[in-house]
């Protein structure tokens, strides 16, 4: 009965609510800053990659707060995700994915900027997010502090608690799967050690971890990608063609069995994409605030460099490689048409290489979410509340690898889906905020 009630609560909210507030929000922002997204898109890359090996003495720089964000961004709804959208939406359903990305790179340089100017400093450096940018920038501050302790409360629950079992559950049945003489309990225990002596070091150590490990993970996952692309070179350019034509027609283009309306296409689509990049969801400004830049303007360009990486370069892969090989035409769902797709390219290995690259996914977001979370305990309830927190993750870290969660998925939608409320609130009230310093930088 409650699992029945979520997934129809998740059907309105999720579907409708979610979709429509999160594209409007991105429609309305590349409207309002001028098409920021496309107008400042060789400056964005330019800023991240011109200064990835710089280091800033007086804090985190603007790569490690981008690398911090990516670590969260790019998980498993980028194998799972990705596929569950072709598989339910049709091919099509990938050019509305980049569609609902453009849009998001303006929402989420708009996010950016605020975190950065409302932030607040501490012994640690700065922190900041949307419960900042709610209390410091509502001039009716009573209706700030609402929203701003709605939005933090429904973000512990859905990243830090819900959403890091979600994780660890991927890792562990991903290993479990590959190699089935380790116990699901005993990749949770590790996972959990690894991941507390990650978390104590707070965001400084969270920062160098993601800085080290993430151009390296997504950068495996691509080379990946690539070498299975190559062996199925002769059916890129048709696939490519499909997208499109599925996009815009009744039937998919390839396949020939199955047909999606374009609206199921659309929805699964932008649906999936927003989730992936999280664009308007409020959960990686909490990175970016953290970044020592000379002025705001300057790591809302990087914030979106880090859409378009999750959803152009991550997602376009794993479709890409999953429609050339037709691995969404075995019968499978989520992960396992990504398994698929590289058992077909590299045979046996596929699942072991798959597993490997999930792990680095879904651990990363772990990290990633864990900080989100921190963040808003400690605007909750001060330092204080960081142990019990800690405890809690690890204990869900652990129950999530051996549970079977269908119903802790669709809890982490239902709260990842409301807290965007609170924080598309704040973006339409605070856009003058965003104009001003455009104009000032």
């Amino acid at each position: 009965m409650i699992s029945n009630l979520i997934n129809n609560l998740n059907s309105v909210i999720r579907n409708w609510l979610l979709i429509g507030s999160l594209l409007g929000v991105g429609i309305f922002y590349t409207i309002y800053t001028g098409a920021i997204q496309f107008r400042k898109f060789n400056t964005a890359f330019k800023n991240v990659f011109g200064g990835m090996f710089e280091k800033n003495s007086d804090g985190i720089s603007s790569f490690q707060a981008l690398s911090v964000a990516i670590a969260a961004q790019v998980g498993t709804g980028n194998v799972a995700g990705t596929a569950t959208a072709i598989v339910i939406g049709g091919p099509g359903a990938i050019f509305w994915m980049w569609f609902s990305a453009l849009l998001g790179m303006a929402t989420i340089f708009a996010e950016s900027c605020l975190a950065q100017k409302y932030r607040e400093s501490n012994e640690d450096g700065y922190v900041g997010g949307p419960a900042y940018y709610m209390k410091n920038g509502f001039k009716n501050k009573k209706l700030g502090m609402i929203l701003a302790k709605t939005f933090a409360i429904l973000i512990v629950l859905a990243l830090g608690f819900f959403g890091n079992m979600t994780q660890s559950n991927s890792i562990a049945t991903s290993i479990n799967e590959a190699f089935n003489f380790i116990p699901l309990i005993i990749i949770g225990i590790i996972v959990a050690i690894v991941a507390g002596l990650v978390f104590i070091g707070g965001i400084n150590r969270i920062a160098n971890f993601a800085q080290l490990v993430v151009p390296f993970m997504a950068l495996i996952y691509i080379v990946f990608s690539v070498i299975i692309l190559i062996k199925f070179r002769a059916n890129l350019p048709s696939t490519i063609k499909t997208i499109f034509q599925a996009a815009f027609t009744s039937k998919a283009a390839a396949g020939g069995a199955l047909g999606f309306g374009i609206k199921k296409a659309l929805v699964m689509g932008v649906a999936r994409g927003l989730f992936s990049n999280e664009a308007g969801m409020g959960s990686t400004p909490h990175a970016h605030a953290t970044a020592v830049v000379e002025h705001p303007i300057e790591q809302g360009y990087t914030a979106m460099v880090g859409v378009f990486i999750d959803t152009m370069v991550v997602c376009t892969a794993t479709a890409l490689i999953i429609l050339s090989t037709k691995a969404n035409e075995f019968g499978l769902e989520g992960a396992l048409v990504t398994q698929k797709a590289f058992e077909l390219g590299f045979g046996n290995l596929g699942k072991i290489l798959l597993s490997i690259s999930l792990t680095f996914f879904a651990f990363t977001t772990i990290v990633g979410w864990y900080y989100f979370g921190e963040t808003n305990i400690k605007f909750l309830f001060g330092k204080k509340g960081l142990i019990p927190y800690r405890i809690i993750v690890l204990f869900f870290i652990i129950w999530g690898s051996t549970r079977e969660i269908d119903l802790v998925w669709n809890l982490s939608d239902l709260f990842n889906s409301l807290m965007v409320i609170p924080n598309v609130i704040a973006l339409f009230y605070l856009h003058k905020d965003v104009k001003k310093m455009m104009k000032e930088y």
